[in-house]
């Protein structure tokens, strides 16, 4: 991803959205809240973007399909570039870790269920909640 990702999503590059999108794409974490986000900015390089900014600049990537923002139990909306895989996530309710998964028997097995309820499946979410032990 780059500007020509933010230019084919139909925005403007600006450096805001450059950068922003840059630490989405850079940062070991793969799921950052909008004030893990700004405080990269701060570290990195003292820059002048406020939060108010991070936030609207996250917004408007979610609506141009370029991240995916996340509601998981407990804790503020964190966002993870969309690179079009589906996978799901376990989260730790203890110390808020998040490692995604993807299974395709649990795959199969929601296909099937929803086409014997003559459910037209059109996309899913599996999040499980819990507590990482002895790792």
């Amino acid at each position: 991803m780059g500007t020509e990702e933010i230019k084919l999503a139909g925005l403007k590059v600006t450096l805001p959205r450059t950068r922003i999108l840059q630490i989405l794409e850079t940062n070991k974490t793969r799921h950052m809240s909008a004030e893990d986000v700004y405080r990269v900015l701060l570290d990195d390089d003292a820059s002048s973007i406020a939060l108010a900014t991070v936030y609207r600049v996250l917004t408007q990537f979610e609506t141009a399909g370029l991240v995916i923002r996340h509601n998981f139990e407990g804790g503020q909306a964190v966002f993870e570039l969309d690179n079009g895989e589906h996978h799901d996530h376990m989260v730790c309710l203890k110390s808020g870790k998040i490692v995604e998964f993807h299974d395709e028997i649990i795959e199969q097995r929601q296909r099937e269920i929803a086409k014997e309820h003559g459910f037209e499946l059109a996309d899913h979410s599996l999040i499980l909640y819990g507590e990482f032990k002895g790792k």
